[in-house]
């Protein structure tokens, strides 16, 4: 579209917002009719560590998210001279999970306490077997559970439990509703009904009816919304709240707000049964889209939906590539002393690509890169380590395909589970920084995974257009149009991006690795309780 056009569609309000706050930025994203985004602002902010509790204040909370409106709608003015005073429709979306609880003033009764608390681990325990059903530590059902155990007493002042986007949403819209894909960060949903598992709510009432709190687990939690489905409208006190200039108008819809994996889902297209994304990076996790729901508890694999309700089992490790960042980085520092300067990105392009002359099973050789604690291979701490025998084939490309190869091992057991569970799964869409190298980290992906991965040029405009992509769904969408049906035909037609199939010699390759890999734990396990 022109600019005069995009001006036009900006002035009736032919567009849509998301606006995404993660765990260091809040982002906002406007974007056309063509899904295309047209102007964006972002506010950098960082968690705190507070007696004990990483949390962020509701004081940052606000600044950040009208900083970052206030420098998209600058955005808007300064390429289209457009004021911006309507909007077609908004959404929010925020790191899942964790524990915002209120009062009956609005008043949060204790601070925010995020997803990467670790403090409840007795009441996840306790929930997972009494619901049969795997409850994470970062859920805010094992915060609440937790609270009560610990006798704190806000627990009997709690008039609203809800996570971060909710909380937005709810001070805008003065609607108490929450997106299903992060309702299920909250409390189990069952996927027939689409609402809260009816079930697991009675046994939570009776497993703390001894308390004799003044509510019932229900009339403290939000309203599960599905994509799609209207979710309030701004409130003249809820545009004061957003813009501060004061421009911009009551009456705008907003769509359910959602969490950060589900906005994740729709910007990578993934949200079909037997679709799935993988991100890559810092840590690494995959969200497949189940067509049924799995048979058996596993504490390894969390259970949340798509925004439309579809059943997807999550797989999620702490350790990626920080250890792999970290050779580099000595490598870097190698050439420098050598006199020789090099781009950064050039060097990690020229190591992966490297990796891929190495040896099927990389040698011999032997990585952990747990630089934090591993769940799912029961690790509370890391240590990162390299182990070779005398008769390993040590070389440059060897090194570098075992520690691309170690980034994923975690992730490779999870998604065993799965396959052993019979889900099928017909390709993964990755982002994140292991994709940024052309095919090396696609090719090992592949090759992990035993499934063709693509990697799609949108991928990288993250949650916060993917949240506009949830509100633009809610007001364009035909009758009957699912979620799916949207995406491929009206957000991704035609993009295919980058396809690379699994090649059988690189996943036989894997296999002798990962049995390596597992073989060697107890030497993890060693240095994690000898090296203090």
């Amino acid at each position: 579209m022109k600019e005069k056009e995009i001006a036009a569609a900006i002035r009736e309000g032919r567009t849509a917002l998301g606006m995404e706050l993660g765990s260091t930025r809040i982002k906002a994203v406007l974007i056309n009719e063509n899904h295309d985004p047209i102007a964006s602002g972002s506010h950098d902010w960082e968690n705190r560590y507070e007696n004990g509790i990483w949390t962020y204040s509701i004081a940052d909370i606000w600044k950040g998210v009208q900083d970052s409106y206030k420098k998209m709608a600058q955005d808007v003015y300064n390429q289209y001279g457009e004021t911006l005073t309507t909007i077609g429709a908004i959404g929010f979306s925020a790191m899942m999970h964790g524990y915002m609880a209120f009062d009956k003033n609005g008043e949060i009764l204790v601070p925010f306490r995020t997803w990467r608390n670790t403090m409840t681990e007795e009441a996840a325990g306790k929930l997972t077997q009494l619901f049969s059903y795997h409850i994470p530590q970062r859920w805010s059902i094992a915060h609440l559970y937790q609270a009560i155990l610990n006798k704190e007493e806000h627990v009997r002042e709690i008039d609203y439990l809800i996570t971060l986007e909710g909380y937005v949403h709810w001070k805008l819209t003065g609607q108490r509703v929450l997106g299903i894909g992060d309702c299920a960060g909250m409390f189990p949903i069952d996927s027939n009904t689409k609402e809260f598992h009816g079930r697991m709510m009675e046994q939570f009432d009776e497993l703390v009816a001894g308390e004799a709190f003044p509510w019932k687990l229900r009339d403290i939690m939000p309203k599960v919304l599905t994509a799609g489905e209207a979710a309030g409208v701004l409130t003249e006190e809820g545009a004061k709240l957003l813009d501060a200039s004061g421009n911009l108008k009551a009456g705008i819809p907003f769509c359910p707000p959602e969490g950060d994996a589900g906005t994740g889902m729709m910007a990578t297209n993934s949200v079909a049964k037997r679709t799935g994304n993988v991100s890559a990076g810092t840590s690494v996790f995959a969200m497949v889209v189940l067509e049924k729901e799995l048979s058996n508890v596993h504490q390894e694999i969390d259970l949340v939906t798509t925004p439309a309700g579809d059943p997807v089992a999550m797989v999620h490790c702490n350790n990626c590539t920080s250890d792999l960042n970290a050779w580099v980085s000595l490598f870097e520092e190698f050439a420098r002393t050598m006199g020789m300067e090099t781009d950064k990105n050039t060097l990690f392009s020229t190591l992966y690509q490297k990796a891929l002359e190495g040896d099927k099973d990389g040698g011999n050789l032997l990585s952990y890169g747990y630089l934090s604690g591993e769940h799912l291979t029961h690790f509370e701490e890391g240590r990162p380590l390299f182990v070779r025998t005398p008769k390993s084939r040590f070389n440059l490309a060897n090194f570098m395909r075992v520690h691309l190869y170690t980034a994923l091992g975690a992730l490779k057991m999870g998604m065993d589970i799965l396959y052993e569970e019979g889900v099928k799964l017909d390709v993964l869409l990755g982002h994140g920084g292991l994709f940024k190298t052309k095919e090396a980290g696609q090719k090992i992906m592949a090759a992990a995974m035993k499934v063709p991965v693509a990697v799609m040029e949108t991928a990288g405009e993250g949650g916060a257009w993917g949240a506009a992509l949830l509100a633009s769904y809610m007001i364009r969408r035909e009758e009957g149009e699912t979620l799916d049906h949207y995406l491929a035909k009206k957000v991704f037609a035609g993009e295919t991006g980058t396809l690379v199939e699994p090649d059988p010699e690189d996943e036989t390759g894997f296999e002798i690795f990962m049995e390596r890999y597992k073989n060697g734990l107890s030497i993890e396990r060693a240095a994690v309780d000898s090296l203090k």
